[in-house]
């Protein structure tokens, strides 16, 4: 079934340059590719950057060609019989009181082995997976790896609980097209609680139809370990969640899956909300983005999020020496290693003076070491 499935998207990424339906004619259709084609060359040949240079290049990586067929993948459903903006998906919300529950319970089954190895699990699931893995690598491309090394941090990411790569990454990409706009799945515009967490509990911002992935996850739609890790992302963390039982009992169980997910969770949704409401702004970028320090701590650099906006393809989001960005600092290590390459990273220009604003970023490709 998954085979087939797979197959079926495989088929419908392929048929969408030939498809004559669709947002553009099929000269006009040529013309984009081509026009985006010779400007990616461009780019690589300079080197140089601008916002939206970036920009541009995203919406050429990301198709705007609508597809043909929206055949359904087994594991996300179709939207449309998902409930509405005002009803609350039941499924979904059960989840999250289990998982809250068993969060609080952990608080009277203390030890400090249980810390250690939750400490441990949160940093592998929210800087290895969520951060360097899900966010800086698949959604963005902030550099490359070795294919079993891209599948390794996905492994760690869904055992972040926060759903397989072909939910999270378009969710997110969609999010950089519709900043704060219409169509952005978690706007503080929309509400506080709404970008915290009501986007999940209400509605189908989780569930991505096959028109959805081939138009911003294309890339993900077409690999075979992907299409098989989101329809099973439940997997790793249940074997995770046996094993740490088998190793520690009870404490390590409540400690490692319920209190260390719920608080990653959490973590996760601030970069949504809190860094669109609360922070310093350092450019001045096209939506409510923010700089915020103790979101950065509690995401391993993910809360320099006015810095992301402006660079979103960078793989370094703390552009200060002064802004810790461990997701960064674990790039370098893979590159030392030989695992990582092509990496791009973000300089802040220069300004001349002190008043200046800084409103035109500067993105350059270029190697490391850090500064």
């Amino acid at each position: 079934m998954l085979e087939s499935e797979y197959q079926s998207v495989k088929e419908i990424t392929k048929t969408r340059k030939r498809s004559a339906s669709g947002l553009l004619g099929l000269s006009t259709r040529t013309h984009v590719s081509r026009l985006c084609s010779e400007k990616h060359r461009a780019w690589r040949r300079t080197f140089v950057f601008t916002s939206e240079q970036i920009w541009q290049r995203a919406r050429c990586t990301i198709h705007t060609e609508t597809m043909s067929s929206t055949r359904v993948l087994r594991f996300n459903g179709s939207r449309t019989d998902q409930p509405g903006k005002n009803r609350v998906n039941w499924l979904i919300a059960s989840f999250m009181v289990v998982l809250h529950v068993g969060a609080v319970a952990a608080l009277f089954f203390f030890t400090w082995k249980a810390l250690f190895v939750a400490i441990f699990l949160y940093w592998m699931a929210g800087s290895l997976g969520i951060g360097m893995g899900y966010h800086r690598l698949l959604t963005h491309r902030g550099y490359k790896t070795p294919k079993w090394v891209e599948y390794a941090l996905t492994v760690c990411a869904v055992t972040a609980l926060e759903g397989g790569p072909l939910l999270w990454v378009p969710t997110h990409r969609i999010h950089h097209q519709f900043p704060d706009k219409e169509g952005d799945p978690h706007s503080p515009r929309d509400g506080k609680w709404w970008a915290h967490v009501g986007w999940i509990l209400v509605g189908n911002a989780l569930r991505q139809d096959a028109l959805t992935l081939g138009r911003y996850a294309p890339d993900l739609a077409e690999d075979k370990f992907h299409v098989w890790i989101t329809e099973y992302h439940f997997v790793p963390t249940v074997i995770l969640g046996v094993a740490l039982f088998a190793v520690g009992g009870l404490p390590f169980l409540l400690w490692g899956i319920f209190l260390r997910t719920v608080v990653g969770l959490h973590a996760t949704w601030l970069v949504n909300s809190a860094t669109h409401i609360w922070g310093s702004r350092r450019f001045e970028t096209r939506d409510m983005s923010t700089n915020s320090w103790w979101v950065a701590l509690l995401t391993f650099g993910e809360g320099w999020h006015n810095n992301h906006h402006a660079y979103p393809v960078s793989a370094r989001h703390g552009l200060k020496w002064y802004e810790f960005d461990v997701n960064w600092y674990g790039i370098w290590v893979l590159r030392q290693l030989g695992l990582a390459s092509d990496i791009n990273r973000a300089r802040l220009p220069v300004r001349r003076h002190a008043s200046e604003a800084v409103a035109s970023p500067v993105q350059k490709h270029v190697n490391l070491p850090v500064d």
